[in-house]
Parts: C-alpha cells; sequence; structure tokens
C-alpha cells in the first residue's frame, strides 16, 4: 500500500517522531497495535486471540505518559471519523479524569499537549480550536 493511501499512518509518524524530541526524555510515547489488517477467517482468528489477550476495542493510537500525566490521542485525517467504539473508549477514559485528544496534525497534537499541562523540552503552542 502506498504512503497516499495511508494518511493517518503518515500524520501518526511525524507526531511519534516529534514528541520524541520534544517531550522529556523519560516521556513514554507508546502504540499499542490492537488490530489485525488481515481479512479472513485467518484475521478473524487472531482477532479473537488478541482480544482475549487484553486487546481493548476502539483504544486510541497513541498513550503519552510524562510527568505523572497522561494522554490518550486518537489520529485521524482531515475527513476521518470516529467510529462507535472509539467514542466509547473517549468517553470511558474521559468519566475516569484522562486526558484524550482527536489529532489530525503534528499542531493539533501538539497543542493537545499543551492544553494538558505536559512540559517538554520546547515551547508548545496553545490548541486553537477542537477540531
Amino acid at each position: 500500500m502506498s504512503k497516499r493511501n495511508q494518511p493517518e499512518a503518515e500524520i501518526q509518524r511525524a507526531i511519534v517522531q516529534a514528541l520524541r524530541l520534544v517531550l522529556p526524555r523519560d516521556a513514554i510515547v507508546h502504540h499499542c497495535a490492537n488490530e489485525v489488517t488481515e481479512a479472513g477467517p485467518r484475521g478473524a482468528r487472531r482477532q479473537s486471540i488478541l482480544v482475549g489477550m487484553g486487546v481493548h476495542c476502539g483504544f486510541a493510537d497513541l498513550i503519552v505518559l510524562s510527568g505523572g500525566r497522561v494522554l490518550f490521542l486518537e489520529v485521524k485525517s482531515r475527513t476521518g471519523r470516529l467510529r462507535k467504539s472509539q467514542e466509547v473508549f473517549r468517553d470511558a477514559v474521559l468519566a475516569q479524569g484522562f486526558g484524550w485528544a482527536l489529532v489530525r496534525s503534528l499542531d493539533d497534537a501538539l497543542g493537545a499537549l499543551a492544553d494538558h499541562g505536559f512540559t517538554s523540552r520546547v515551547q508548545l503552542p496553545a490548541r486553537r480550536a477542537s477540531p
């Protein structure tokens, strides 16, 4: 698959690379691969195994841990929409007092960090508007 067909993956890679530069060195930026993209019975069987091992439907693309703070980032393309399972995950995370943000660009991600009080090695821009 070409890069053109994976806009969210490209955005996510840029976000991860930047966060590793701007956050304190002991910060953790983690992606949980929680979906099997293989079609058919083999893919369904593998997804079932992963769910049994603790994969959570709708889990955010990235989790950022730094300075005692937790922020979940859901990465979407400019036109991407949340699935119902992602909305349920978002609501559960927010109800428990954790940070969650929908980000469509590197600027959105950096703004979300600033909005949630993350410290960094560089000045983070305040977030302009919610996506």
